[in-house]
């Protein structure tokens, strides 16, 4: 329980520097700085001198009959120190966040560790970053060690156990990794690997669904990724029917203006990066969630890929009651284009 209570601390007071820790000074930590060199599998693992980071992961599901579902897997590593140690006094804390969502129900679930002890910790090769019995776990026999993933995780109603396998290359955003994240230059370094395709159960209350479907992993570290005044992200991951993949966020800031950023991935994994002002993302609707009003539909329109789309959540009460609540939850869009995607929206309360 003290340990529980020192990281709760610890987050709260680094939540004046923003969403969940992320800091607006580097305080002693490594920077993330233009042209990156990524090696892997080493990177696939954990960057101890960098403040923040993680390894998340989203994914879109049907059941056999049709049913629209949506789970998330995440694993944060916050640092008190640019340090590591292996007993009870180890700088790096964990916390793991755990979703899912049916169009009736939304569940959720929290894990709070700190490294050095074994209940928590990332390892590259053979990749496994785990809290407590969650996992995310490489099964890959050869090539890259996030071409096959194993992943799972429960809560009190609800847990799934799902297989991943990657018919596409990694994906670096930004400047070949190196994303801006305001007009003051915060960045960091941020890949993805969007394409998975996805078969597995989920066990709901009323019982097993199996499920297939694609997901998305976000892999993202950083020291000092927002400026003084960005209060919070809206960021969307987009799957389109023809095989392509979107990537935009808008870093909101308190005098109304958002910063903005858009990766535009081809099915054969080609891909194009849009900087600032490029992509226009506009609240359309809002709903009451947890007792404030959270914009769940939204307009997106990237005039230089001829997009002008309207996003609907598959359920509007997809909110993550955890530490630092936020929004996240499973898409459609319609308009000039069509497909499935997640959102998530953090920062508002």
């Amino acid at each position: 329980m003290r340990l529980l209570l020192a990281f709760l601390l610890t987050l709260t007071q680094a939540h004046a520097q923003g969403f969940a820790g992320l800091g607006t000074q580097a305080d002693g930590f490594a920077v993330p700085t233009p042209n990156p060199n990524f090696t892997f599998p080493e990177d696939h693992g954990p960057h101890p001198d960098y403040r923040i980071e993680w390894w998340y992961l989203t994914a879109t599901l049907q059941g056999e009959d049709g049913t629209d579902y949506g789970i998330q897997w995440t694993l944060f590593r916050s640092a008190l120190t640019p340090e590591t140690s292996s007993d009870w006094t180890a700088p790096q804390l964990f916390m793991g966040h755990a979703g899912l969502t049916t169009p009736d129900q939304h569940f959720s679930a929290e894990r709070l560790a700190r490294g050095g002890l074994g209940q928590a910790g990332v390892a590259a090769n053979p990749f496994r970053a785990h809290i407590d019995d969650w996992q995310m776990a490489s099964t890959a026999t050869n090539g890259d060690a996030y071409n096959a993933l194993h992943l799972s995780a429960r809560g009190t109603d609800f847990a799934y156990a799902l297989d991943l396998t990657a018919n596409g290359p990694l994906i670096f955003h930004g400047q070949d990794g190196y994303s801006v994240k305001s007009a003051a230059g915060q960045a960091s370094y941020y890949y993805s690997q969007p394409f998975y395709t996805v078969t597995g159960t989920l066990n709901l209350p009323l019982g097993d669904v199996p499920v297939t479907g694609t997901a998305w992993l976000d892999r993202e570290w950083s020291s000092q990724p927002l400026s003084e005044d960005q209060n919070g992200w809206d960021w969307f991951s987009l799957q389109f029917e023809d095989g392509a993949r979107m990537m935009a966020f808008a870093l909101r800031s308190t005098d109304g203006s958002s910063f903005t950023s858009a990766t535009w991935i081809e099915a054969d994994g080609t891909t194009e990066s849009y900087g600032d002002g490029r992509v226009t993302l506009t609240p359309l609707d809002t709903t009451e969630v947890a007792g404030r009003d959270i914009p769940t539909e939204w307009q997106l329109i990237f005039p230089e890929r001829g997009i002008d789309i309207r996003t609907t959540p598959i359920n509007a009460q997809s909110w993550m009651d955890t530490s630092f609540p936020y929004w996240e939850g499973p898409i459609s869009f319609t308009g000039t284009h069509t497909g499935r995607g997640y959102l998530e929206m953090t920062g508002y309360e």
